[in-house]
């Protein structure tokens, strides 16, 4: 994808993947737009073919390790998560109780109009961070380990396993979370 030097050649590897809002916007501080995430990807696994075996939502951006099967690429799984989820997460906002209403749609519509890869309103960066797992020797587990534990580095749990919006638990307790994961 265009927007990072992390290309995608290998549409059926295994990645590890950052997903981050323009501007670094603290959009996900609402539990209402976090599981706008969590529906996307669940759906995602049923209908787009996605494997998802770690996962996090933070307040600015979403990391995941994930592959995606055949006929399914993970181009497409990453374009059309993005494009819905953007568009659902600006409804949230008109919808939702939400005192930053005015500016975040204000900073959305205008990073829109800035890049013109938009029609109203920006949600995501362009780019993906998307790491090949399968073809680097890049260490899986210590992919899911940083994901995992990026909300205690943020200091929001003590424990990543209590943080809900990971998979955390999915691996620490044998647990499922709010996503089904392939636990490796």
């Amino acid at each position: 994808m265009a927007g990072d030097n992390y290309l995608i050649q290998d549409q059926h590897a295994k990645y590890f993947l950052t997903l981050t809002v323009i501007n670094w916007i603290d959009a996900f501080s609402r539990k209402e737009l976090r599981d706008i995430i969590v529906d996307s990807l669940n759906f995602c696994q049923e209908a787009k073919g996605l494997d998802l075996f770690a996962w996090v939502i933070m307040s600015n951006h979403v990391h995941l390790v994930a592959s995606c099967r055949l006929p399914h690429r993970m181009s497409d799984f990453l374009r059309d998560f993005k494009k819905f989820t953007s568009k659902r997460i600006v409804e949230a906002i008109q919808e939702i109780p939400e005192s930053r209403r005015d500016w975040l749609l204000d900073k959305f519509s205008f990073e829109a109009r800035r890049t013109g890869r938009a029609r109203d309103y920006k949600f995501w960066t362009d780019g993906n961070h998307a790491i090949d797992l399968d073809n680097s020797n890049i260490d899986i587990i210590e992919k899911i380990d940083y994901i995992h534990d990026n909300p205690v580095r943020a200091g929001l749990v003590r424990n990543a396993d209590d943080y809900l919006y990971s998979s955390a638990c999915d691996y620490s307790r044998r647990e499922k979370g709010l996503v089904k994961v392939i636990v490796i």
